[in-house]
């Protein structure tokens, strides 16, 4: 008997109508030969600190760092994954061979082979690899089994994160909780959560600290074509209106014109990270929503393995290509050109085997997705991964780039005017405007000005100058998207493509993995969203002020933690190693925090009614994979000031905003001391919240 191991049961569905294992058993389907079963994610996982010794059951800076000399894992407390379990034991220790059916990634191979050591497997074990779950793939892929032993770098790779998290969050999270935060609260510190965190509050800074400042910009109007002075910016009003005046009853003389072909390539395909982006763009969707559909996409057989790193296709799928967009009937109007071609198009910007490694870009499958029954929000992730694989075969967009220099007495002015000759890929978004998404993942912007008079070389004539006042602006906050993208690039900002690439080895975190962080940083209540804009609590503003090991909290440094783990995956780096650099650095942390008598800040503190029922310290505070929440921050309230927004709260004044006291209860009512100063009185701050609420 062939026993299947699955991350889901709608997996194990799939596979066993393939394999013709149709009868459905408690926990698994049989038949032909095959028994068919499935975890639900994560059956086990790492074991806790108590659980290795009762002297790390209580919190005690004495204790730390806290450093099993071997790991061990253990069931998770929850009895459906205990009952499954049973039954996949079962099936392994009566089964001649196992075949590892998890999802082809880091994340699938760690829960599956956690799953085989508590079950105590000794059976020999296969690994199906596939990129899609159409029933061409899981055909092929059976017919293509590979050993076990051929994925044990990437289990290495796994099991190191894992440990990692464990180390470093369990560790720094006690320390710093001890040292820094009253009984009963918790800080916590996390691998890729802090840096993350770290992101945030550094962004928020700039703005608060940024000072606007005026400047002017000088425009000619000449012909009815806009030219603007190539001085830049005035930063004084007097000099600006000294050159207008100057230059106003001069001619205009056109100088020079020049008109360059350029070239647009097709936006390149996605991986998770660029659909996410795009997804809180257009859509305004979180990256766990994002995933949440991608995954369910993947999952109901139109679109391939989303937790991807690359914008890439191998060779291997050219041949497919035809087939696939025969399969996409909605967009038959799109494909039909392509589809009556001799040959397909194939360029290195999408075929290149040499940036694919475990899997190719997101791209549909050969599946109709008219057949596939998808909600209004997979429909919208869809029509975007479909489009960008139909326009990855469209010719370049090719336009004409005027450029007209002219002079005013010593001044020098330009005008320029791009016009579009052949559409090519850009005719696909004619009506959606998706072409924006492109020029947003190219770093570009279109300048084009409208299509401009026919000027000659020496013209001149009378123009009509102005002055354009403008103010320099701060920072815009990050959103899910572009902080999905600082965690890419480890805190830089990054255009080019070519480079973003070669940057995404040192990103934070993975693809697969960032939405977590994100979702996590929510959950403990250190960041918060008005409307799409991200931003750190008191909470998380006042924890960042704490940490002052730049290990914990720089983007990065944790960006070359990330590169070790890839370089794990490729045998290029010991999985030892890399455990054995984080243990050292856990030492370091935790003698830092011990030695530190700088400050005493209380970063969490229970509020003053809770203090009586203060719970112990949550274990499963510490990492990055926890979800303890951290108790409120300690606040001070203002006098008699009900809250305006929700009538049921007081308003209670924080580090660096006043804000609702029935924050936990869902008012994320905010009063920033930008806009409205610490030192107001609660008479002033009440006139200057209702002056503000006046049309």
């Amino acid at each position: 008997m062939i026993v299947c191991v699955t991350e889901k049961p709608s997996v194990a569905g799939s596979i066993a109508s393939i394999l013709g294992a149709t009868t459905r058993r408690d926990g698994y389907y049989e038949g032909n030969g095959y028994q068919v079963t499935w975890t639900y994610g994560h059956l086990c996982t790492l074991k806790e600190p108590a659980d290795y010794t009762p002297l790390w059951q209580r919190w005690s800076m004495g204790a730390l760092p806290m450093i099993p000399p071997r790991f061990g894992i253990k069931l998770i407390e929850n009895d459906t994954y205990k009952r499954q379990f049973g039954v996949i034991s079962s099936l392994i220790a009566s089964a001649d061979e196992v075949i590892n059916c998890g999802d082809a990634g880091q994340e699938g191979e760690l829960i599956q082979r956690w799953v085989y050591q508590k079950a105590g497997c000794t059976k020999p074990v296969k690994r199906l690899w596939i990129s899609s779950l159409t029933d061409d793939s899981i055909r092929e892929g059976f017919g293509h089994l590979q050993p076990s032993s051929d994925f044990d770098r990437l289990y290495h790779a796994g099991l190191s994160r894992a440990i990692g998290d464990w180390v470093l969050g369990m560790n720094a999270t006690r320390a710093y909780s001890l040292k820094y935060s009253r009984p009963g609260a918790v800080l916590s510190i996390g691998r890729v959560q802090t840096p993350t965190l770290a992101l945030i509050v550094a962004r928020q800074r700039e703005i608060e600290q940024f000072v606007p400042q005026d400047y002017w910009e000088l425009k000619t109007l000449y012909r009815d074509t806009t030219f603007n002075s190539t001085h830049g910016r005035y930063f004084s009003q007097d000099e600006a209106a000294a050159v207008a005046a100057a230059i106003k009853e001069l001619p205009l003389e056109v100088t020079n014109i020049e008109t360059k072909r350029g070239r647009e390539a097709p936006p390149r395909l996605f991986d998770l990270t660029s659909l996410q982006v795009e997804c809180n763009k257009k859509f305004g969707f979180t990256a766990d929503d994002t995933l949440r559909h991608i995954q369910s996409l993947y999952e109901k057989k139109v679109t391939t393995y989303p937790r991807v790193d690359t914008t890439y296709l191998t060779d291997d799928i050219y041949g497919q290509v035809p087939a696939i967009m025969q399969a996409m009937v909605p967009y038959a109007p799109l494909t039909a050109p392509l589809l009556a071609l001799p040959k397909l198009p194939k360029s290195k910007k999408v075929f290149d085997n040499s940036k694919v490694t475990d899997h190719h870009a997101i791209i549909p499958t050969n599946v109709n997705p008219a057949t596939a029954a998808l909600s209004r929000d997979e429909k919208l992730v869809y029509d975007l991964v479909a489009k960008r694989f139909i326009a990855a075969f469209y010719p370049d967009c090719e336009f004409d780039t005027t450029t007209v220099m002219a002079k005013i007495g010593e001044h020098d002015f330009k005008a320029t005017g791009k016009v579009i000759v052949k559409e090519g890929w850009r005719s696909l978004f004619r009506r959606d405007k998706s072409a924006d998404a492109a020029d947003a993942d190219k770093g570009q912007q279109d300048d084009d000005n409208g299509i401009m008079p026919q000027f000659v070389v020496g013209e001149s004539g009378p123009h009509e100058p102005s002055l354009l006042k403008k103010t320099t602006q701060p920072p815009k906050p990050y959103t899910e998207g572009t902080l999905l993208r600082a965690m890419e690039t480890a805190g830089r900002t990054v255009d080019d493509e070519e480079l973003r690439d070669a940057m995404k080895e040192n990103g934070i975190g993975r693809p697969s993995t960032r939405a977590a962080i994100i979702e996590t940083l929510f959950k403990r209540r250190y960041i918060s969203k008005e409307r799409k804009s991200l931003s750190a609590t008191p909470a998380g503003v006042q924890l960042i002020d704490t940490i002052q090991e730049p290990l914990l909290k720089s983007a990065k440094l944790t960006g070359l933690w990330e590169r070790k783990l890839r370089l794990i995956e490729r045998g290029e780096y010991s999985a030892q190693q890399f455990i054995d650099e984080l243990k050292q650095m856990v030492n370091e942390v935790v003698l830092n925090v011990m030695r530190d008598n700088s400050h005493q800040n209380i970063v969490v503190e229970m509020p003053n009614n809770d203090k009586k029922q203060a719970p112990k310290r949550a274990e499963k505070a510490g990492g990055d994979s926890a979800a303890k929440k951290p108790r409120a921050p300690r606040v001070r309230r203002v006098e008699d000031i009900v809250c305006p927004v929700c009538g049921e709260g007081h308003l209670v004044k924080g580090r660096t905003a006043y804000g609702c006291s029935r924050y936990a209860q869902g008012c994320h009512t905010t009063y920033p001391f930008t806009q409205y100063p610490e030192t107001l009185t609660p008479a002033k701050l009440r006139k200057a919240i209702e002056a503000a609420k006046k049309p």
